[in-house]
């Protein structure tokens, strides 16, 4: 009964779109195996799944799947779990004295929901008020994507992003804005291929109500080249 218990609760976290924490949740030793290690043990992870559902990985089409899947995992859409890949953000003194905020929007989101490890497809816009740094405009594209890749619901996703920008930039004034489609929604279970969510994390002066109209009304700028 219990285990009948669990498997509920289990699917019910996975529909109603649960995150447990702003932190991603990593074992103490998540970092104790070697990358090639991590690939070798997933890639017999992905043979044995494969192998149940019925599949001959004998074809010359899938006996490359099972490595193939493994090294896509460790060193791609979750290589944002190695704190060896973080990027580094130089920040650089605002010698041009710009006081008002800075845009960055339609940077694209790949990730990956943690509940059904299917696609997250979308983009991110971001926003800060220099308190006397600035960082490379293609610095906060890399940020976005490090937290992006790694087993993610879309609010930490956000936080993760704002967090990170204040402290490169030592100012509470960060704003970040995605809108994403989940392909657990659009694809599977209620298959509603027309829906995305929207999330926002508003620091600082951002939470002012015309700052947080002003950064909206940057984002609906239709900028085209």
């Amino acid at each position: 009964m219990k285990i009948e218990n669990d498997f509920n609760d289990y699917e019910a976290i996975g529909d109603d779109h649960i995150g447990s924490s702003s932190d991603t949740p990593l074992r103490p030793d998540a970092f104790e195996l070697s990358n090639a290690d991590k690939i070798e043990s997933i890639k017999g992870d992905v043979k044995h799944i494969l192998e149940t559902l019925g599949l001959d990985l004998n074809d010359d089409s899938l006996k490359g799947t099972p490595n193939r899947v493994a090294k896509m995992f460790v060193n791609e859409i979750f290589g944002g779990l190695n704190p060896d890949k973080k990027p580094s953000a130089s920040t650089f003194d605002n010698k041009y004295k710009y006081g008002e905020m800075l845009v960055e929007k339609n940077i694209t989101v790949y990730s990956t929901c943690e509940h059904h490890l299917l696609p997250i497809v979308g983009r991110a816009h971001i926003a800060y008020i220099s308190n006397g740094t600035v960082v490379g405009l293609s610095k906060m594209n890399r940020i976005v994507d490090y937290y992006a890749k790694r087993p993610q619901v879309q609010e930490r996703l956000t936080i993760q992003i704002v967090r990170e920008l204040q402290e490169v930039l030592g100012t509470e004034d960060v704003a970040c804005i995605i809108d994403a489609k989940h392909l657990c929604v659009n694809s599977r279970g209620i298959r509603d291929i027309e829906s995305s969510t929207v999330t926002s994390e508003f620091g600082g002066k951002f939470k002012e109500n015309t700052k947080r109209r002003e950064l909206l009304d940057y984002i609906q700028l239709d900028t085209q080249f």
